[in-house]
């Protein structure tokens, strides 16, 4: 199978979180980011955030990792060859001014959403001093929201087609007279990057302010989807709860051929099973691979010289 698409949509447990605080709204009162419904949802940039953190320790624990290696978000390459941030996630480097200061990114997410509406207390936080000072004499009180418990839905995808490739237009006369891509990364790093980022869905945990509370992201359910081609549409399988249109999703996915694995740690057929037969069939299937060989592979660098503008 020549697999274009990987989808990752999945449904993971919150235990009185926080997990992306919002704006402090009355003094030391810290939020928790909900929608009108009054379900507390993790942005994006966040879910970004989290997941670049496990690829990173995935990365650097991979005996074949290379040079490769995760800038930070504030501080992202355009060395697709080697930051996989700057593969993966894209960038915008205005300083580079044309093509070379820019990439869409071919990784997508969307924010975490709690499946149903949410039960949101505040906790009051007291730090104890034991200076016996007269300007020590106060605690310093503040308050905290939390949300008792989420099931919280997640969704990834990646774009194969861009994966360690550049597309680039041809002009002539000022018309777009043709297309090229130009590979950065051999066909092995791609499918080791794919890889990792299959392997980083399955351990989403550094969220904002859970430094201590340990909030665990790792899938209690999840569908893993190779596709043929770009499509997003199996996103919507937990979140409806109409059992046809869970069926005419999956019904669409076996009529163009796409392979999908389904694990639900409440059932025997866990998620554990799942990512490991998704693994697998990865390993053993290719990747669309719109630039060809590996006889011509460049760094971004090459591929785009350009001088700075002054």
């Amino acid at each position: 199978m020549e697999i274009k698409g990987i989808l990752v949509s999945a449904l993971a447990p919150f235990e009185n979180h926080i997990a992306n605080g919002g704006e402090k709204l009355l003094g030391n009162a810290g939020s928790i980011k909900r929608r009108p419904d009054g379900r507390v949802y993790v942005s994006g940039q966040m879910q970004r955030h989290v997941f670049f953190s496990a690829i990173d320790r995935l990365n650097m624990a991979d005996a074949n990792k290379g040079d490769t290696f995760v800038s930070t978000g504030d501080g992202t390459t355009n060395q697709i060859e080697n930051d996989l941030r700057a593969d993966l996630g894209g960038f915008m480097l205005p300083s580079k001014g044309d093509y070379s200061g820019r990439r869409t990114a071919p990784l997508s997410v969307t924010p975490a959403v709690a499946m149903k509406e949410s039960e949101v207390k505040n906790d009051l936080l007291v730090r104890v001093k034991n200076n016996s000072s007269e300007e020590s004499k106060e605690q310093a009180l503040a308050t905290k929201e939390f949300s008792q418990s989420d099931l919280m839905n997640m969704n990834f995808f990646l774009d194969v087609t861009a994966l360690s490739i550049s597309k680039v237009f041809n002009y002539k006369g000022g018309f777009n007279i043709g297309t090229k891509y130009i590979k950065h990364a051999n066909d092995a790093e791609r499918k080791r990057r794919a890889r990792l980022y299959l392997e980083a869905t399955r351990y989403m945990n550094d969220y904002a302010n859970q430094a201590r509370n340990a909030v665990c992201g790792e899938p209690q359910q999840v569908i893993i989807v190779f596709d043929t081609v770009l499509s997003r549409k199996a996103c919507r399988y937990f979140t409806t709860d109409n059992a046809t249109e869970k069926e005419n999703i999956l019904a669409e996915l076996n009529d163009r051929g796409a392979i999908y694995f389904i694990g639900d740690d409440q059932t025997d057929e866990t998620v554990a099973k799942a990512y490991k037969n998704a693994l697998e069939f990865l390993a053993n299937n290719e990747l669309s691979n719109p630039a060809g060989d590996d006889k011509e592979v460049k760094s971004f660098e090459e591929a785009f010289a350009q001088t700075d503008n002054k």
